[in-house]
């Protein structure tokens, strides 16, 4: 199978349709990342089961499935998130002890409004539709699109 072949490549291009505008693809860098931080840490203050779980393990179990979605689909890309997973699980381990789950689900609820305003004004500026309104998956396809981004500019393969 070539790299034009692969499923990933066929998302992020359809992807990539809906994001042509250059301050929308901008925004989109900003708030997807930021979406995904927020869904991480409103994960991370649901209560974990038993006592033998943490805080974050909603959380930590989230983000292993997502990556290997990824792996799956890309394992540089895949590797890639996990990266980033372990960054924003390591910011939201350290909001979460430093001033409790209070503060760090209103602190995510507020930036999980904030990014989805700016998402919507993005593609209000774009003229298109936001690319999960045809297909859930488009919102596991937003955070891998900014890293491949991201690797496209350091000259990485993915």
């Amino acid at each position: 199978m070539s790299t034009s072949e692969r499923p990933i490549d066929r998302w992020f291009a359809r992807y990539s349709g809906d994001h042509r505008n250059p301050t929308n693809q901008v925004i989109h860098v900003v708030c997807v990342p930021a979406i995904l931080w927020s869904v991480i840490a409103l994960l991370w203050c649901i209560p974990a089961p038993g006592t033998w779980f943490k805080p974050g393990f909603w959380a930590g179990v989230a983000m292993v499935v997502t990556a290997l979605f990824y792996y799956r689909h890309t394992r540089k890309l895949g590797l890639g998130m996990v990266a980033v997973f372990v960054l924003m699980g390591l910011l939201t381990r350290w909001l979460y002890d430093t001033f409790g789950v209070h503060t760090l689900s209103w602190l995510a609820i507020s930036v999980f409004v904030v990014a989805w305003i700016g998402q919507f004004v993005g593609h209000k500026i774009e003229g298109r539709k936001p690319s999960f309104l045809t297909d859930v998956t488009y919102l596991l396809i937003g955070p891998a699109w900014v890293l491949a981004k991201l690797y496209r500019r350091l000259g990485w393969a993915y």
